[in-house]
């Protein structure tokens, strides 16, 4: 399919158009991760009540991430393989495409809210970043992955509108392997030079009774409080 129309003026039961070349090529950028990750990652395409298109992805990290961009997806909630829309996109122009198959049934359940946010902090993107150095040095050391001990601690604690969290380094490691602040171009965490980050790039902390969010730049990854995804990604 190379339009978002069909020949008889009918819009197709499946279709996902993003007229803008650089929000498509942000979104490649964003599956290419998310593929590094996981090379079975599927993305999870929703069409948002402003009008805009979120893609979410599992990190690995039992962490979410989400990228925004202007776009438009039919069914409005929709699961597909990561590498497969990767391909499609790099393929296709500015018409609308089939997203690829339908994998609905591979993740389950509720999202995180897109309101009700309590701003808890600015954190320096540069103090962030120099934590996911600390803990792929730790790693190495170690001679293996992240351990779940160091997942799980808490690396930064924050506090603002009458609320205070930790921030583990699970959403540090996501954080990070997104490629959600700007680092000059570094592809692997230990090769980032901190002083090519701009002092005052910050990432934002939020929080609801139930999610923890850190949004930087290029986009944003979840947590939900308390340990667990709380849904089904598999």
């Amino acid at each position: 399919m190379t339009d978002a129309v069909g020949a008889a003026g009918t819009a197709p039961e499946r279709w996902l158009q993003i007229p803008d070349p650089v929000d498509r090529a942000d979104l490649v950028a964003f599956l290419t991760r998310a593929v590094r990750l996981d090379e079975a990652a599927v993305v999870r395409l929703r069409q948002r009540r402003d009008g805009l298109l979120s893609a979410w992805v599992n990190t690995g990290f039992d962490a979410l991430a989400v990228r925004v961009l202007r776009g438009t997806v039919a069914p409005p909630d929709t699961t597909v393989a990561a590498d497969g829309l990767r391909a499609i996109l790099v393929a296709a122009g500015d018409d609308g495409v089939d997203p690829g198959w339908a994998m609905d049934s591979v993740w389950r359940g509720a999202l995180p809210p897109e309101t009700g946010y309590v701003h808890l902090d600015d954190v320096p993107a540069r103090i962030l970043v120099d934590l996911a150095q600390r803990g792929v040095a730790l790693s190495r050391e170690q001679g293996q992955g992240p351990p779940s001990s160091l997942l799980a601690q808490e690396v930064l604690e924050v506090a603002g509108g009458g609320e205070r969290a930790g921030v583990p380094m699970r959403l540090v490691f996501a954080l990070n392997a997104m490629g959600f602040v700007p680092t000059g171009g570094a592809r692997a965490t230990a090769e980032i030079d901190l002083d090519r980050i701009d002092p005052a790039e910050v990432v934002r902390v939020r929080a609801t009774a139930t999610w923890l969010r850190l949004d930087a730049r290029y986009g944003s990854v979840y947590l939900r409080r308390g340990g667990g995804l709380g849904l089904s990604v598999r």
